[in-house]
């Protein structure tokens, strides 16, 4: 099977605003990577930290949560006590494998496309206020956020699992 184009060079995604295409294809393209990345991955390196460098586990967790944050605050709402609690554990094995892991990532990246597919583009300059203290963004400056938060960490991990595995 042939090495598919990366997801921005396969075209406009069906239902995603125009200006949403970036964010949605960055997400797409991070879950592919990740997938890739992780497929083989030894489950008892998945909280080490090399040279203190956080976990493989730990980006795993952060790529969910904050996408996952991030949607919530340009919905309009504030964080639950789950996401919040899910915020304070980020870092912490609990009874997380890769898998489990790679799965919710995957599930997160499929409510912001869907989240995405619904967005007005009219309503994109819109200001939303971002945790506790309500610092200033607006819906598109979440999303661009969300997405360029994805691939930096997603280059983090990458750089974390080769150093693991000697690759």
């Amino acid at each position: 099977m042939s090495k598919l184009p990366e997801v921005w060079l396969r075209g406009p995604l069906t239902n995603i605003p125009a200006l949403l295409q970036p964010v949605a294809h960055a997400l797409l393209q991070a879950r592919e990577e990740i997938a890739l990345l992780m497929s083989g991955f030894p489950e008892k390196l998945l909280w080490e930290r090399p040279a203190g460098l956080a976990s493989p586990g730990f980006h795993l967790q952060h790529l969910a949560g904050v996408i996952n944050r991030l949607f919530t605050y340009a919905k309009g709402h504030q964080l639950s006590k789950q996401q919040l609690e899910y915020l304070a554990a980020e870092g912490k094995s609990g009874d997380y494998t890769a898998a489990s892991l790679i799965d919710l990532f995957s599930q997160q990246v499929d409510d912001a496309i869907s989240q995405l597919s619904e967005m007005d583009e009219t309503k994109l300059k819109a200001a939303r206020g971002v945790g506790r203290a309500q610092l200033p963004s607006t819906v598109m400056g979440l999303y661009v956020h969300a997405a360029e938060h994805t691939m930096r960490h997603l280059g983090q991990l990458l750089v974390t699992v080769k150093v693991l595995t000697n690759n």
